[in-house]
């Protein structure tokens, strides 16, 4: 089996790291990963401008590449190029990201985006992330990482991502793994002047409370979670409605 390792954090990250030693006793393994910091990039692709695309050496991989694209980016180049030469990508895996990808962050992500791009192309996608912008403890992403080599190629719609996230604690001290729904986790966060007419955005997590079982309470309560995305935005429910106001030009 042929997997590519992509990430938004950059090439550098010892979360990427992580993930490539991993997988790397049960697949062939390759990366194609950013030049550089690259989160909350979404699914958004490099238009009207040159990427550049370099072969670089990594540790455990098969065959590397880093660009100066987006995570949805890598997943298009590293797909394209292996196949070009000879090895066609059977699972793409995104992360292992440095901070959580739950609830909203989703729409946000550029791990998740690079799990989608997989997707969208017909190719099983996993989105993995540690809830600490400083994690050291990949150990459970790892491993969860690797159990869905068996758990969903072949057996899973290629058009579902299966989002993974787990605490930054120790593999014995986290509670146990939840299959739950995305929660509504959004940010109180505001531009700030830092220079004439130069701006940064920053905040933190809302205060947030969300009855029943979702990723963004399990996570807090030391659990790994596992959410199955699709990517269809239809409100099927509400297209009944729409159909009810009879518009016409």
């Amino acid at each position: 089996m042929n997997i590519l390792v992509v990430n938004d954090d950059g090439i550098r990250s010892p979360g990427l790291r992580a993930l490539v030693e991993a997988l790397k006793e049960k697949a062939n393994v390759f990366v194609c990963a950013p030049d550089g910091q690259r989160s909350a990039k979404s699914h958004s692709i490099t238009l009207g401008e040159n990427v550049y695309i370099q072969p670089v050496e990594y540790p455990g991989a098969k065959g590397a590449l880093q660009t100066s694209g987006t995570p949805a980016d890598c997943t298009k180049i590293g797909l394209q190029f292996f196949e070009e030469e000879g090895n066609p990508i059977d699972m793409v895996y995104s992360g292992i990201n440095l901070g959580s990808n739950l609830g909203w962050d989703t729409l946000y992500s550029g791990t998740v985006g690079a799990a989608a791009e997989a997707a969208m192309s017909g190719i099983h996608g996993v989105a993995v992330s540690v809830a600490s912008h400083d994690a050291s403890h990949f150990d459970a992403a790892g491993q969860l990482a690797v159990a869905m080599l068996d758990l969903v190629y072949g057996k899973v719609d290629p058009r579902i991502v299966m989002n993974i996230n787990t605490p930054d604690l120790p593999k014995d001290q986290i509670k146990g793994i939840k299959v739950v729904p995305l929660g509504q986790r959004y940010y109180d966060d505001k531009f700030h002047l830092v220079d004439e007419n130069q701006y940064t955005l920053s905040g933190n997590p809302a205060d947030y409370s969300e009855a029943g079982a979702v990723d963004v309470t399990a996570v807090h309560g030391d659990y790994a979670t596992i959410t199955p995305l699709q990517f269809d935005f239809t409100d099927r429910q509400h297209l009944d409605l729409v159909k009810e106001w009879n518009l016409s030009l």
